[in-house]
């Protein structure tokens, strides 16, 4: 058997609201309109109709009883002549009186008894009660009565009313009847009046209802499902209306409110995975780079010791053969090379420098004077100009740093910028709030944007093989970081490059230093 047969299957992500697992037919039938129809319509028809019964069922009892009191009317307004005729033996004032009776539309017959039961007198169809004289005694004995009876398929209703002398003596008994059917017929078609009339009125409420439905909430409930269907998708910037009743304006409200929520959630959401993959991305640079600091360490403390002494015997022997020994020549490429082998060496323990920054007051001016000539004095680019622009606000600006740490990040962001040159390079220095931005441009080629991602990696470098070891932004950028600040590269260059050095200068960094500069 299949495990998942019978489990609700769960909602997928960024759908518009629905209930997950609910058949399409079910949804329809459990709409707001069907709900209306069922829990309000349906019971105020059901109570109308229980209504126009009871009231059609009280109409039949009072006209029943009309009816009956009718036929009563009319035997009591026989009752004496027909008692007196029968005192005095006359039949035929008898048969007057009854034929008088039988002309009233109401009456469909009228019958006289004697007192012991026999039918003296007859107007209209045979008696459909009283057919032995048992009957007729039993009637008389009783008194006033009414019955219904069933005739020949034809319903019959009879009044029975004793007739008395004057002495109070019953001397026989008077039967008017009249026929139910038309009775009935009126009442079936007053029936079916009243049935077509509440199927009109049920037809013309339920018309009503949907329209008004419609009308005053179904198509804004349309419009705010509608609407609700594309933000359901995940589009952002995306609203329901507000309109209709004041509910569905506060619904509707309520929703763009916590749709605006949920985007400001997945935009935090966004920028906190962002900020995540960024800082991913540098751990795994820092562990990296450290990797390779240990790495650059014991490397550097490895060739540090035989190439100084090789180093050592090379110059030796340079000076023990003559000047115009052949040799010479081969000896000073040797030197050259070697010294370029201790300059990696010392990068790469630079790179690999691990220890704790020796922070002491250093002045701004100082600090860039002496690293535009150390670098002019060791550059092979004379022709190269390197200007420099700081406004007079920082020209006693004193930081609080490791002067040999600051001094050789830059100098390797000048060193890469005037080799890099065609005909100058510019150093800028300018304080923004409590920042110092330190900038170093060149009008160099530039740098493509395929090294732009790696160029502060350690040992990447855009120079031709054997005229750098790719260590000297790294180092800077490690340098920096010491420091509490930033070396980033500055984009959208017109011409060169341009790296920006971002230190921080906070109050207490700035009490710091006037401390110390108080000391010494």
């Amino acid at each position: 058997m299949n495990d998942n047969a019978g489990r609700q299957r769960p909602c997928p992500v960024r759908r518009a609201p629905a209930l997950c697992g609910t058949m399409p037919g079910m949804q329809r039938f459990n709409s707001l309109r069907n709900a209306v129809l069922l829990f309000v319509l349906l019971p105020l028809l059901g109570i109308l109709v229980a209504v126009g019964m009871l009231g059609l069922r009280e109409l039949e009892g009072q006209m029943m009883r009309r009816l009956q009191d009718d036929i009563e009317l009319v035997a009591r307004s026989i009752r004496l002549p027909i008692a007196a005729a029968m005192v005095r033996g006359e039949t035929d004032a008898v048969h007057e009186a009854l034929d008088s009776v039988f002309q009233i539309d109401q009456v469909f017959g009228a019958y006289v008894y004697d007192s012991a039961g026999e039918r003296v007198a007859t107007s209209g169809p045979r008696s459909p009660l009283l057919e032995r004289r048992r009957d007729a005694r039993a009637v008389t004995a009783e008194g006033t009565q009414g019955s219904v009876e069933e005739r020949r398929g034809r319903e019959v209703f009879s009044f029975f009313l004793p007739l008395s002398d004057p002495a109070g003596q019953v001397v026989g008994l008077l039967q008017v009847t009249r026929d139910l059917s038309r009775f009935h017929d009126y009442l079936a078609r007053l029936r079916w009046l009243g049935g077509s009339a509440l199927g009109l009125l049920a037809v013309v409420f339920v018309l009503v209802v949907l329209i008004g439905h419609h009308r005053a909430v179904g198509r804004h409930v349309r419009a705010l499902t509608g609407a609700m269907e594309p933000i359901g998708t995940g589009q952002a910037g995306l609203r329901v209306p507000q309109r209709g009743p004041d509910e569905l304006r506060r619904l509707g409200t309520s929703i763009n409110a916590m749709i605006g929520r949920w985007e400001a959630s997945e935009q935090g959401l966004r920028e906190q995975r962002a900020r995540e993959a960024q800082l991913e991305r540098e751990l795994r640079q820092s562990e990296k780079l450290a990797a390779i600091g240990r790495l650059a360490a014991g490397l550097a403390h490895e060739l540090g010791t035989p190439l100084g002494s090789v180093a050592g015997r090379a110059q030796r022997a340079a000076r023990r053969l003559p000047a115009d020994a052949p040799a010479q020549a081969e000896l000073a490429q040797l030197l050259a090379e070697l010294a370029r082998v201790e300059r990696i060496v010392r990068e790469l323990l630079d790179f690999a420098r691990q220890g704790p920054l020796n922070r002491r007051p250093v002045e701004l001016a100082a600090l860039i004077d002496g690293v535009v000539a150390r670098s002019r004095q060791a550059s092979s680019r004379q022709d190269v100009e390197v200007a420099i622009e700081r406004p007079e606000a920082l020209a006693e600006l004193r930081l609080l740093a490791d002067p040999l740490r600051l001094e050789q990040a830059l100098g390797n962001l000048l060193d890469n910028a005037v080799q890099a040159a065609a005909s100058w390079v510019e150093i800028s220095a300018e304080r923004v709030d409590d920042r110092l931005l330190l900038r170093v441009r060149d009008d160099g080629p530039g740098i493509g944007a395929e090294a732009v991602e790696r160029l502060f990696e350690p040992f990447f470098t855009t120079k031709p093989a054997g005229q750098g070891t790719g260590l000297g932004l790294a180092v800077a950028r490690a340098a920096i970081a010491e420091h509490g600040g930033r070396l980033v590269l500055e984009p959208k260059q017109q011409r060169g490059a341009c790296f920006l050095i971002c230190l921080p200068l906070s109050e207490r960094a700035s009490a710091d230093v006037e401390r110390a500069v108080r000391l010494t």
